[in-house]
């Protein structure tokens, strides 16, 4: 379940802050019973922002397939092994 707190707990930064690394997921915050901002830990958004990435660069792929420009994995690995010897 998510964490949310309201905007006025933001006085309390080392709370925050040792909230935001206990949880391990992004903190939500209210300003007037309504969402407002996210807050996270450092090493929570360098592990979302990997994640982003690989479904970004899956899309891109499967985007790619679609268009007719992929090539099969066994023709790749072939190419490969040609290219450098193996």
């Amino acid at each position: 379940m998510p964490e949310i707190i309201p905007i006025k707990d933001l006085k309390d930064t080392a709370k925050v802050s040792e909230l935001c690394h206990s949880v391990n997921e992004p903190v939500f915050i209210t300003k007037n019973g309504y969402g407002d901002m996210v807050l996270m830990s450092m090493d929570t958004y360098e592990s979302e922002r990997y994640s982003w990435h690989k479904y970004q660069v899956l899309a891109e792929s499967r985007a790619q397939i679609e268009r007719g420009e992929g090539i099969d994995a066994y023709e790749a690995l072939a190419e490969i092994r040609r290219k450098y010897g193996i």
